[in-house]
């Protein structure tokens, strides 16, 4: 039997797990209106305001002094991905396509890496960073373009510093060729340990290792609001298709 605390808690959980994945489609701070109107939780709008007032308080959330709304912060977003993150799969149009790309020229390596990087950066919109274990000086590198498009991203030197760390290659290889603790590890914000970038950037990094034996790393770098569900999709479909099929 579910005690009202663990009703509440339950209720805490769902609330963030709505204004991360609203902020994640819209880039702008979540009132407590519109989760009241937009979702069906049974709860009253002043319920919502002490809950979104609750987990700002705790750290999970804060808010522009412009705006009455909330955004996650670096902490929020960790939480959502270590614990309320949903599962979702690849359309078959992006899967079919994986299969056709890797059907037309699955021999060459370089060129299966090149392609890997160019379809990952396609379906996330993020930059991809792929590594080959052995070989630091081959970094295949696609979507730094898509830097300058982050909504939230208008400082200048700021995007200078991001596109200046993708083009030093041991910088990067010594941020995505650390020990992974899981299938996926995602690195949030500070948490990548790297100055210049993690105020504002979050990593996802997968290993591969195909049956010939070459083996190394495929990492997608966003913003902090990325779409960690697409990603994290992303890097599994193709690194098990990799492993598996090639």
């Amino acid at each position: 039997m579910r005690t009202k605390k663990a009703d509440y808690e339950s209720r805490k959980d769902i609330i963030l797990g709505i204004v991360v994945n609203e902020y994640i489609k819209t880039v702008s701070p979540v009132s407590s209106g519109l989760i009241a109107q937009d979702y069906p939780l049974d709860v009253s709008p002043a319920t919502v305001r002490n809950i979104l007032a609750e987990l700002e308080e705790e750290g999970y959330l804060t808010h522009p002094h412009t705006s009455a709304g909330r955004m996650p912060t670096q902490m929020g977003y960790r939480y959502y991905v270590d614990n309320l993150m949903n599962e979702i799969k690849l359309l078959e149009g992006e899967q079919a396509r994986i299969k056709t790309e890797y059907d037309q020229g699955r021999k060459d390596l370089e060129k299966v890496l090149e392609k890997t990087s160019q379809m990952v950066s396609d379906i996330t919109h993020y930059t991809s960073i792929i590594s080959v274990d052995g070989i630091p000086d081959k970094v295949f590198l696609h979507g730094t373009s898509y830097v300058v498009g982050y909504p939230d991203m208008q400082d200048i030197q700021k995007i200078r510093e991001i596109l200046s760390t993708l083009e030093e290659k041991e910088r990067l290889l010594s941020v995505i060729n650390r020990h992974l603790q899981k299938r996926i590890q995602i690195y949030i914000g500070h948490e990548m340990a790297c100055s210049n970038i993690g105020e504002c950037c979050s990593l996802a990094v997968s290993q591969y290792r195909l049956p010939a034996g070459t083996s190394g790393r495929i990492a997608v770098l966003g913003p902090t609001h990325m779409d960690y569900q697409r990603v994290v999709s992303t890097l599994d479909y193709l690194t098990e298709y990799l492993n598996r099929a090639l």
